[in-house]
């Protein structure tokens, strides 16, 4: 064979036998098995994952066990409402046109053969219906179209609401902003009448009905309409009411609440201011305990003393009464016949003092916690061999001691700075100065900027629309200070928290509250550091959820000696201002909620809401605003943050409009689930909704933080460094923030080198070439906390009034 010829490699064809590779390592030989299990035991006893394996036929026993059990539950629910064995069935009826007559309505269903009528209150449309042949009871209440708190009230303890609307149209723009109120707060059963059907004409009748539809499918989707022209439709509307599935609400499924059909007032002093009310009405929700709080809604938290049971004024089967002249009366027919029957009312429950709640809702700080006590002997004894101690210092050559008492160290120098800025941080308020300033600035392009008078938001008045008339109702200070809320907030969103340096003030003073941050989302911020005094009147779980579930838990468990669901009864409730007698005689309802324990307590609460779709007027943080959270009402001055994972939220300056935003305010103590209603107060006294949405948590540890963006533009660019100036404006400023890291807009990142001069120019190390068209930007970082405000107290509101010309926030010109 030549030597330059290479020999081929053999190679396996497609036939060659291909074996198995051993698995070593996936299993373990019997005697490895044997030498791990040495000394165990096996288990004698079922583990649990074990029991719930189930064989088929037992899975399917226990799946109708549940369905039986979520039926009978139904069905008892369904037939204790309105029964004997429960209290009346409570329908509000709610007008959503202005042209619409519920009282005809009310006289159709009053005209029913099988019922007995009680008339209640004549005057508010208030009256109750007995029917011993269907066994059920009813009391309606007519809602105050008006009042929106009223009708809001309503629906917190209202087992159906009963919407009337009118034939041609459905609902007005009002009825439509009440349905947006009531949808939000969270709707009971409910149920739709219409009346006057037949007064439309043959030929326009099928037409109406279908339009009458469509509107109604907008917000009930799969309703029913009745028809309310005939006694006969009246009853099948009643019955419809008293069949039908009753729809829960979280934030009363746990507590006791009752609607007060008779009020009292007795006078604890001689001033009549204060005193003792006495409120009946039918225990609802759960059973109500006297050691409880009770909240009335709209006026506060008060204690109760005692619970009584008189006679129930709407019984199904009325017992006969033997009077002293041995006549037969009917017992509790009347109203008037439970003065008469004052013999029969007994005590259920008094206050155990040693047992009931507090209404302590604050903390009581001790102005002398935390300081120092005189000093012991051993302690000034320390003081003084210290001051013995010699400091070195360099001073120039022939300088005597004394005057080297008077020469300072650089550490010194360093101290007596931290001390003068310690001095100015507490004398001068950071958001007061922002405020001035951000006042300042408007005031500044207020003489610069046109008026656009057509464009701006205006309650317009049905009586004023003409044109000659037309300013007649225009409040022009209003339209400024509007137009300069705007002018903000279309700034802000086109450059987020962005501040121009003062250069009348240092840059160090103006921001001596802010810090830097490596990043806003690893970086550890201490929640316990710098509180503000308000934090010592609050309380703070050490875990919320977990205190919840155990109070729940303990609700279940426990076992009441109070009043049962259904009965009637009268509460003497302690302390009440002789102000909310006033508003029962007024026509206002009058709403109890018992409170879980804890409740009466304030914290920090946080809520998410989300913009309302029909309000596009900017709102600003802490602004004043109302709250309707769960069933209580009160005004705030509410901060807003993102809604995030984070363990630190950042902060925004305006109500966003295409993001859910966390509501941060102090506020009594409220466990989830609740839902939120936001709304704003106009000059003219209307509310506005503003936001929706639920109970977050109460955590006064979420650490909210304000960030504020330094601009500065490169004067001269190199490779990797560049100068930059019109961020600082002297050479001090540039040397206390010289640690804070940089960043640009196109994504660059640095840190100042050196200042340049005493003008505030600086150079700055980038990790890239910067671009002649990009921004320098600094971060800075604060924890801002929400303003004490809270009051429970909250004015009616006047009739809304839809706005019918808005100014859009992109129609407003910027500078």
């Amino acid at each position: 064979m030549a030597a330059g010829e290479q020999q081929a490699v053999h190679r396996p064809g497609s036939y060659k036998q291909q074996n198995k590779a051993h698995k070593s390592g996936r299993h373990r030989g019997r005697g490895a098995q044997e030498r791990e299990n040495k000394g165990r035991v096996s288990a004698k006893v079922l583990c649990k994952k074990l029991k719930k394996d189930l064989r088929k036929v037992d899975r399917r026993h226990k799946a109708n066990q549940i369905r039986r059990q979520r039926k009978d539950a139904v069905l008892t629910e369904k037939r204790n409402l309105g029964s004997k064995d429960g209290p009346p069935h409570l329908v509000v009826v709610v007008p959503l046109h202005a042209e619409v007559v519920t009282s005809s309505v009310l006289k159709l269903v009053q005209s029913n053969e099988s019922t007995v009528l009680h008339e209640d209150d004549a005057k508010n449309g208030k009256f109750a219906l007995v029917s011993p042949k269907m066994k059920q009871r009813w009391c309606f209440v007519q809602a105050n179209k008006d009042d929106l708190h009223s009708l809001l009230d309503l629906a917190k303890v209202a087992d159906t609401l009963l919407f009337v609307v009118d034939p041609q149209e459905g609902w007005d723009s009002y009825g439509d902003y009440c349905l947006s109120c009531l949808f939000a707060q969270g709707l009971p059963s409910f149920a739709l009448a219409v009346q006057g059907m037949n007064d439309i004409p043959i030929k326009k009748r099928n037409d109406t009905k279908k339009h009458l539809s469509k509107v109604m499918e907008k917000r009930f989707p799969d309703a029913k309409l009745c028809h309310v022209d005939t006694a006969q439709e009246a009853a099948l509307l009643l019955r419809q009411i008293s069949t039908q599935k009753q729809r829960h609400l979280a934030f009363r499924e746990r507590r006791s609440y009752m609607l007060a059909h008779r009020v009292t007032f007795q006078p604890s002093d001689e001033s009549s201011l204060v005193g003792t009310l006495k409120v009946s009405g039918y225990v609802r929700g759960q059973e109500l305990n006297v050691n409880r709080l009770i909240h009335i809604v709209g006026h506060g938290d008060f204690e109760m003393s005692q619970i009584d049971a008189p006679p129930d004024p709407y019984p199904l089967n009325p017992r006969v009464h033997k009077t002293k002249k041995g006549q037969d009366v009917e017992m509790a027919d009347e109203p008037g016949h439970c003065a008469e029957m004052e013999e029969d009312v007994k005590v259920l429950m008094k206050a155990d003092p040693s047992v009931k709640e507090s209404l302590q809702s604050e903390v009581v700080p001790d102005p002398m916690e935390g300081e120092q006590t005189w000093p012991t002997e051993e302690e000034l004894k320390e003081a003084e061999d210290s001051l013995k101690v010699k400091v070195q210092k360099k001073v120039p050559k022939g300088t005597s001691t004394y005057q080297a008492a008077w020469i300072l160290d650089d550490e010194e120098s360093g101290e007596e700075d931290s001390e003068d800025h310690d001095y100015n941080d507490d004398d001068m308020d950071d958001d007061d100065q922002e405020d001035a300033m951000d006042e300042a600035v408007s005031e500044e392009e207020e003489g610069s900027a046109e008026e656009p008078e057509e464009e701006s938001e205006t309650v317009t008045i049905p009586d004023s629309t003409r044109d000659d008339k037309y300013d007649e109702n225009l409040d022009e200070a209003e339209e400024e200070q509007m137009l300069e809320k705007y002018k903000l907030q279309r700034q802000d969103e086109m450059f987020p928290d962005e501040v121009d340096t003062p250069r009348d003030q240092l840059a160090r003073v103006r921001f001596q509250k802010y810090r830097g941050l490596k990043s806003f989302r690893t970086s550890p911020w201490d929640p316990k550091e710098n509180l503000p005094r308000d934090y010592a009147r609050i309380f703070q779980f050490l875990d919320f959820f977990r205190t919840r579930k155990r109070i729940f838990r303990e609700l279940e468990q426990e076992e009441y000696e109070g009043a049962m669901v259904g009965w009637y009864v009268t509460v003497h409730i302690t302390g009440v201002p002789v102000s909310v007698l006033e508003h029962f005689k007024q026509g206002e309802p009058l709403v109890l909620y018992s409170l879980l324990p804890h409740e009466q307590k304030m914290s920090v609460v946080n809520m998410l809401v989300r913009r309302h779709a029909g309000n596009t007027e900017p709102v600003q943080a802490k602004e004043e605003m109302i709250f309707h959270c769960g069933f209580r009402r009160f005004r705030a001055a509410p901060l807003y943050s993102q809604h995030t994972s984070a363990d630190k939220h950042k902060s925004e300056r305006f109500l966003r409009s295409d993001a859910a935003v966390v509501v941060t305010v102090y506020a009594p103590i409220t466990f989830p689930t609740a839902s939120v209603l936001m709304f704003k107060q106009r000059a003219n006294g209307m509310h506005d909704l503003i936001a929706t949405g639920s109970l977050l948590s109460v955590d006064p540890d979420r650490i909210i933080i304000k960030r504020v963006v330094l601009s500065g533009h490169p004067f001269k660019i190199m490779r990797k460094t560049a100068v930059v100036r019109y961020m600082f404006f002297n050479r001090e400023d540039v040397l206390w923030f010289k640690p804070v890291e940089m960043r640009t807009k196109w994504g660059r990142r640095g840190h100042i080198k050196e200042p340049l001069g005493t003008h505030g120019h600086m150079k700055c190390h980038f990790d890239g070439q910067l671009k002649s068209q990009d921004t320098v930007l600094m971060n800075l970082y604060k924890r801002v906390y929400p303003k004490w405000i809270y009051d429970p107290y909250v004015p009616p509101p006047v009739t809304w009034v839809k706005s019918e010309v808005q100014l859009e926030p992109a129609e407003v010109e910027m500078e």
